[in-house]
């Protein structure tokens, strides 16, 4: 089993940044590949960055990439989600997830969530 606890969300007004982090605890870290997805009220949960487990391999979402980047510390058992010029779209419940197989774009492709953090961008 591995457990997560993402932190760092909050209100901040268009164009700000936040950085949320993932802590996670368990199995060894290193072991997985990690992604952070986003859900919106009323949407499906959808792909937001995933990284390999050596921290190779970052991909993103056409709607976050050149203003989100996504990192890991294997030595803090955490990843990180920097996000740049944010906008009202952004708003959603932000969940870290890990795969014990590849830094995938699917939901399915994930083995392990967190309990989501608020991230919430006003015009």
């Amino acid at each position: 089993q591995v457990q997560l606890v993402e932190s760092g969300g909050g209100l901040v007004q268009a164009g700000g940044s936040l950085r949320l982090s993932c802590a996670a605890s368990g199995r060894p870290f290193s072991n997985y590949a990690m992604g952070w997805f986003r859900q919106a009220p009323g949407k499906e949960r959808e792909f937001v960055a995933a990284i390999g487990w050596s921290g190779g391999m970052p991909y993103y979402a056409d709607s976050v990439k050149g203003r989100f980047t996504i990192s890991r510390d294997n030595a803090k058992n955490t990843v990180y989600l920097q996000m740049n010029s944010l906008k009202p779209e952004d708003t959603a419940v932000y969940y870290c997830a890990a795969s014990s197989r590849r830094p995938g774009g699917s939901v399915y492709d994930y083995d392990y969530w967190g309990q989501g953090t608020q991230v919430t961008v006003s015009s």
